[in-house]
């Protein structure tokens, strides 16, 4: 089982993660605009309760002081809302006429208004509401125990953030499912991944053509497409270089022991360098193979790079001049300037000598052999005027490098080619009874 970490997972610790921030940011707030809230609902009942008593206060309110607690009723706090409060009136001259509730009496001059007094001993805190009657000067104060109105702050604060704490959970657990059953199109897709058979040309589907995913099916198809491509050629090619490689090993070991029963003389003189060209087939036959190889390997791993294809030929043709003045023969350049293209330098280098060196070998001496580049155009060709295979003399050079029948050479070319999206078209007639193998590159892709 694999150990890798768990997309859902991730996807959903980030999302809980989120939840839970705002979540509590929620709560904190809710918290405290409860509070808030039932701080003003308890000012705001102080405040109505003396607008109530006030008026009352000169004709309705004896002059007799209530002993504390003797209106106190104990079912007044059954109710969480209900809570017990001290109501305390004085006259205009200060004579305390009238008080109920717990809190000890305040002081007649305290300030109007709501004030926080500290009552009793030892002394503990009370809210207070205090307001005089403008016409008659009585003078009225409501209190309620800090205690209790925190409590009552707290209650109410509670009850804005109750459902709060139950709608984590359960949105944790709704997001969890959400988020299995969203990605159930990206498991679809690796199951079907981890299904493909490298021998079978079969193509990922996209499950349910999603936007997201339509990018990665299609990078896995244009992976599927290359190998299988890859994997037709190297197939065919290896049955055509086994067949190339039969004759002349074949024929290496008939002349190897043709070599050992002659006698000294001319016949053993040419079953030698017959054995000599046939060992120099085999290792062209074996160059080619090796050239295939790292073709292969660069279609699958390297990456292209940018590159200026006028200074390779140059170089290149500079290397095979004094060859080509030794046997003969011409050899030249003809291009304007820059050529910029993004490619592999290895393997185009490769496929440029393999056509210089096609033409050097394969033509009588007298030929004129010319690199053409044509960066308007995208072409690069190698031509010559000479023929070639039929009625060439065989110079030294041309009789060890003999062209194999199924031209594997140009086949190397033709997959150099290939793989950087170009067309390699072999054997080209052109005026004055001249010959070329020609390169055709794509144009470039314009740039963002």
């Amino acid at each position: 089982m694999s150990n890798a970490p768990s997309l859902t997972r991730r996807l959903l610790a980030w999302a809980l993660g989120a939840l839970t921030l705002v979540w509590a940011t929620f709560i904190v707030a809710g918290y405290i605009t409860g509070e808030h809230e039932a701080d003003e609902l308890t000012d705001g009942h102080l405040a109505s309760v003396s607008s109530l008593l006030l008026p009352l206060a000169p004709a309705g309110l004896a002059p007799e002081v209530t002993p504390a607690g003797a209106l106190v009723d104990p079912s007044l706090k059954a109710h969480d809302y209900q809570r017990s409060l001290t109501v305390v009136v004085w006259d205009a001259q200060g004579r305390l006429l009238w008080r109920t509730g717990d809190a000890p009496t305040p002081r007649f001059d305290a300030q109007e208004g709501f004030a926080t007094l500290q009552l009793g001993d030892p002394p503990q805190p009370w809210r207070a509401f205090s307001r005089r009657h403008p016409a008659h000067g009585h003078k009225v104060t409501v209190m309620l125990s800090q205690a209790e109105r925190d409590a009552l702050a707290a209650d109410i604060a509670q009850q804005v953030i109750e459902p709060g704490l139950w709608l984590l959970p359960a949105v944790a657990l709704l997001l969890g499912l959400a988020i299995h059953r969203g990605l159930r199109p990206l498991r679809t897709l690796a199951q079907e991944v981890h299904a493909l058979d490298p021998q079978q040309p079969h193509k990922v589907r996209s499950p349910g053509q999603h936007q997201e995913l339509l990018a990665t099916v299609e990078a896995v198809n244009r992976l599927v497409d290359r190998y299988h491509a890859a994997l037709t050629r190297e197939r065919a090619l290896a049955n055509e270089i086994a067949h190339e490689l039969r004759t002349p090993l074949a024929s290496l070991a008939l002349h190897a022991r043709t070599v050992q029963e002659s006698p000294p003389g001319l016949a053993q003189r040419e079953a030698v360098q017959r054995l000599e060209q046939d060992a120099l087939r085999a290792g062209e036959v074996l160059a080619h193979l090796l050239a295939l190889a790292r073709t292969s390997r660069a279609e699958l791993d390297e990456a292209a790079q940018p590159l200026d294809l006028d200074g390779l030929a140059r170089r290149i043709v500079s290397e095979y001049a004094p060859d080509a003045h030794a046997g003969g023969r011409e050899l030249g350049l003809a291009s304007p300037g820059p050529f910029l293209l993004a490619g592999h330098p290895v393997l185009l280098e490769l496929a440029l000598r393999n056509l210089v060196q096609n033409a050097l070998a394969h033509t009588p001496p007298g030929t004129q052999v010319e690199v053409e580049l044509d960066p308007a155009g995208r072409c690069l060709q190698v031509s010559d005027d000479g023929p070639r295979h039929a009625g060439a003399p065989a110079s030294e050079g041309s009789a060890r490098l003999q062209p194999l029948r199924l031209g594997l050479g140009h086949r190397v070319v033709e997959k150099v080619a290939a793989l950087h999206g170009a067309r390699f078209d072999a054997d080209v007639a052109l005026p004055g009874e001249r010959r070329a193998w020609r390169i055709l590159f794509p144009a470039p892709e314009p740039q963002a």
